[in-house]
């Protein structure tokens, strides 16, 4: 037994002293959004705190570097389909990309709202969470992020691996008979796990990288995944000798049947986007200023999709000009087909362009996935783990998982991961109603560290039931019509308010959220719009410290509480007051 202890001790992530057990499960550095106060003789002495100081040296994205991240993240396969989808069920081109920037640039929208909490606050989503939900309360939607996060992961990778196949056999066309030892029915062949466990494999370098220091791969990735996107852009177009069929081919639906397709396309790019409008936060916290995170998002989503949305549809469109009338909608499936005879040349410009699409697979794999439940894994259990700890356990259950599994029944599986985004969005709901109409911007940092008696945001034992009463409401005005969508019969209505889902999953949580918290008031709000400047490298948190129960509206007793003096003074505005 001693021993045992000892191996766990060891596993534990180091710490300032004198936090509690309790402590130790709500914070780590990779939580919190400050280092220690380093002075001349050491630490500085606290009588029953330990001061943290919010360290700017993390905080370098700089605006072009979310320029930089979302081009690198609109370069995917999932992107390159969606607006195929659209096609398929009826729109024209130039009506599907309609609704692709549509689409995107609602997401966008919400992508920024949900990022200025980090990029004010410099905390990640497991933490904002913590201010809606509760301290305790919040362990639920980031283990439900958690979840998605790495089952996305296996997913991902799995279609990354098809990426390698396509770039060895552009080496050695050999590579495509490679003999099958896995038995069959299994879902997968000795070449496709082969190529999955290497893509997985070549991916664990870049998990090492801290948060604020892998932007760099975006900017790779930025600059090397559109270049050959456009050169096969570019190749399609030049071996169809024009841009194909699709910009001839009218829309197939109309009336109402059209008016719901638009709204589907809508609703389908932001089912595409629900994992990442709640985890912004994880990398708008490293954000220089809250500007850096504003417009670079806001245009850089719609632009950057629209554009690989566009992409795809023409080279699609070629393809069926190039094999006789044959519409090929996935771009790796339309490279295998290159392959087919292809001269050295061409084999080498499809090694080059099935690199870019590997390299866009790697970035959106970080970005919307290792990242996220590295992050959210730490939140969970952060007395052991980091967000490198986390990520790492996310490839691995990303690789044990056998991902191949769930692709093998694709129809299915896609509705149910589609179809999650009704919970993802009763959980932004609430968070965004709580920030911009409830608390109005106003946040106390040191309180979402502490489940002492009056802290902020303690609420009942730790959980805020009129954010969960909220999550339910979303998820219940969408559930009926989710099992239509599995194939079960369910009423017209039902049908109509699950086209719509994200929306009413936010709308619903929403407005549920700011009636219970207008007949059951919350601690901590403000009567103006009131964020608490945190850029001030002197602001500090203090950890440990009593916080005793707030009695009555004064605003700058609660501040004394959970702020330093110094923060003190850059607390509430002249004029504003709290519920509490």
């Amino acid at each position: 037994m001693p021993r045992i202890k000892q191996w766990v001790e060891k596993l534990e992530v180091s710490s300032e002293p004198g936090l509690t057990n309790t402590q130790l499960m709500l914070t780590n550095h990779d939580l919190r959004p400050g280092e220690i106060i380093e002075l001349a003789g050491g630490p500085r002495e606290m009588p029953l705190a330990t001061s943290f100081l919010f360290e700017p040296e993390r905080r370098q994205w700089k605006w072009f570097n979310f320029i930089a991240f979302w081009i690198a993240d609109s370069l995917n396969i999932n992107t390159w389909m969606i607006s195929s989808s659209m096609i398929v069920d009826g729109l024209s081109w130039w009506q599907s990309w309609i609704c692709v920037w549509v689409g995107y640039f609602i997401a966008a929208a919400f992508v920024c709202m949900t990022g200025r909490i980090g990029a004010v606050y410099h905390i990640s989503f497991p933490v904002v969470c913590r201010s809606t939900f509760g301290i305790w309360g919040s362990f639920w939607p980031v283990f439900n992020r958690a979840a998605m996060a790495v089952i996305w992961y296996g997913v991902q990778s799995y279609i990354g691996g098809q990426c390698i196949t396509l770039m060895i056999r552009a080496i050695w066309p050999s590579y495509n008979n490679l003999p099958n030892s896995i038995p069959t029915g299994s879902g997968t062949t000795t070449r496709d796990f082969v190529s999955f466990f290497l893509f997985w494999l070549l991916s664990l370098p870049a998990l090492w990288f801290p948060v604020h220091k892998i932007r760099h791969l975006f900017t790779v990735k930025a600059i090397y995944s559109p270049i050959a996107a456009i050169a096969f852009f570019a190749w399609s177009i030049a071996r169809a000798k024009g841009i194909g069929p699709i910009v001839h081919q009218p829309n197939t639906v109309h009336g109402s049947a059209l008016a719901w397709a638009f709204v589907k396309a809508i609703m389908s790019c932001l089912g595409n986007f629900a994992t990442l409008i709640v985890n912004d936060p994880d990398f708008s916290r490293f954000a220089r200023k809250p500007k850096d995170a504003l417009w670079s998002q806001l245009l850089t989503i719609p632009i950057g999709f629209g554009i690989t949305s566009f992409i795809g549809i023409i080279a699609s469109s070629s393809s069926a000009v190039i094999f006789g009338g044959e519409m090929v909608w996935n771009p790796l499936d339309l490279l295998g087909k290159f392959l087919e005879g292809a001269t050295s040349a061409e084999r080498f410009g499809i090694f080059i362009i099935s690199t870019g699409f590997a390299l866009a697979q790697l970035g959106t794999n970080i970005s919307a996935n290792s990242v996220s439940a590295g992050t959210d894994m730490t939140a969970l259990i952060p007395r052991y783990l980091t967000i490198r700890r986390g990520s790492y356990i996310c490839a691995l259950v990303g690789l044990a998982m056998c991902p191949w599994n769930l692709v093998s029944s694709s129809n299915s599986f896609t509705t149910y991961l589609s179809a999650y985004s009704i919970f993802l969005s009763s959980i932004a709901g609430p968070m965004l109603c709580d920030y911009y109409i409830v608390r109005k911007g106003y946040l106390r940092v040191k309180d979402l560290y502490t489940v002492q008696r009056g802290s902020a945001y303690r609420h009942v034992y730790g959980f805020s039931w009129q954010a969960y009463a909220s999550y339910i409401s979303g998820i219940l005005v969408n559930i009926v019509g989710f099992a239509g969508a599995v194939g079960r019969d369910v009423p017209i209505g039902a049908q109509y308010i699950y086209n719509v889902n994200y929306f009413s999953g936010v709308v619903v949580s929403a407005i549920m959220y700011y009636i219970l918290t207008r007949l059951y008031p919350i601690p901590a709000t403000s009567a103006t719009w009131n964020e608490v400047d945190t850029d001030d490298d002197s602001l500090s948190v203090a950890y440990g410290q009593e916080v005793e129960p707030c009695e009555g509206p004064d605003l700058a007793k609660q501040d004394s509480l959970s702020f330093s003096a110094q923060a003190d003074q850059k607390g509430p505005k002249a004029g504003s007051s709290a519920v509490v």
